[in-house]
């Protein structure tokens, strides 16, 4: 009897624990929504739901977001800087933002030439023409799987995944993606993130340049803390390599102008691994080292990715 009575109250424990952080999840979920709603078409592409801020006048641009991350990456200064010249389409990647996952990949995690297709479909049911195609960190990945498979008339790859790197990722991505990151560790860190764990983890994505002045905020710590967004951002990066390795063989039949920007200080995706094979890969690319710089070229580098973009174009005879 005390042993049933023991087992009872464990089990009254964990249930109130589970009640205390779905409430927590389902607050912050609220809070995103007030504080960071979508601004874009909601599109459903396959029973898919794909979120795409469509903004600007002037060729056509597709901005692809990094791990973690969400379309307001690119709302922050480069859109509202370049919208007089290019027509912008910032696609949130599935599972990130306000796309949902896709349902047919609910138990596994959507491929790099799956997202990309899915952007694809999205974008041109939205009337884009004759797409440069911009990503960043893994959005640089599936923009290549983008100019690979899809029309595509110049790319634009900002710090990149793009080859295949020595070694195994970091243990947290196996463990948040599994069945202890869905049930455990996800709810947790939606529950008990705080501004400054955010902004930790946000400087040590810039370093090592600084943070611009309201990035989180802008960002939104919960949009990016829920829990789908987290075990899908881990499932996709523990699952890119082999991806990669495949795509890589590629690279010599893409023709298409391909403007590689990336910093040299950059240790998340570092410039020898990635920026110079892809560069010596690519028949029609351009290599634009950025010294001194980290992860994060897009805004600690505006001006050389802005100038990048604006290469692109016109090497594509865009402008």
């Amino acid at each position: 009897m005390l042993k049933f009575g023991l087992l009872a109250a464990l089990v009254a424990i964990l249930a109130g624990c589970g009640v205390v952080l779905k409430s927590s999840i389902d607050q912050r979920r609220a809070n995103a929504l007030r504080d960071t709603p979508p601004t874009g078409e909601m599109l459903t592409i396959n029973g898919a739901k794909v979120h795409v801020h469509v903004e600007g006048t002037g060729p056509d641009v597709i901005l692809i977001h990094g791990a973690g991350g969400n379309w307001r990456e690119w709302t922050y200064s480069l859109i509202p800087k370049l919208k007089g010249e290019f027509r912008f389409f910032a696609v949130d990647r599935p599972g990130h933002g306000y796309s949902s996952r896709i349902p047919t990949r609910a138990n596994e995690f959507e491929t790099i030439d799956e997202q990309s297709a899915l952007i694809a479909a999205a974008v041109n049911q939205l009337g884009a023409k004759d797409p440069i195609v911009l990503g960043q960190s893994y959005g640089g990945a599936v923009a290549l799987s983008y100019a690979l498979n899809h029309d595509a008339k110049a790319a634009v790859i900002v710090a990149g995944v793009s080859n295949p790197w020595p070694g195994d990722i970091d243990a947290f991505y196996y463990r948040m993606s599994g069945w202890l990151g869905r049930n455990i560790l996800a709810p947790l860190a939606a529950t008990f993130a705080t501004e400054e764990r955010g902004q930790d983890t946000v400087e040590n994505i810039f370093a090592p340049d600084p943070v611009p002045p309201g990035y989180l905020d802008h960002m939104g710590l919960d949009l990016a803390v829920r829990p789908i967004q987290l075990v899908t951002n881990a499932g996709m990066v523990k699952t890119l390599r082999p991806q990669i390795v495949a795509q890589s063989e590629r690279y010599k039949d893409l023709e298409i102008p391909v403007e590689i920007v990336h910093g040299t200080a950059d240790t998340t995706v570092p410039f020898d691994v990635h920026a110079e094979p892809l560069h010596e890969e690519l028949p029609n690319s351009r290599l634009i080292p950025l010294e001194g710089i980290g992860h994060m070229p897009q805004h600690a580098a505006e001006a050389q990715v802005i100038d990048a973009l604006r290469s692109a174009a016109k090497r594509a005879g865009l402008r």
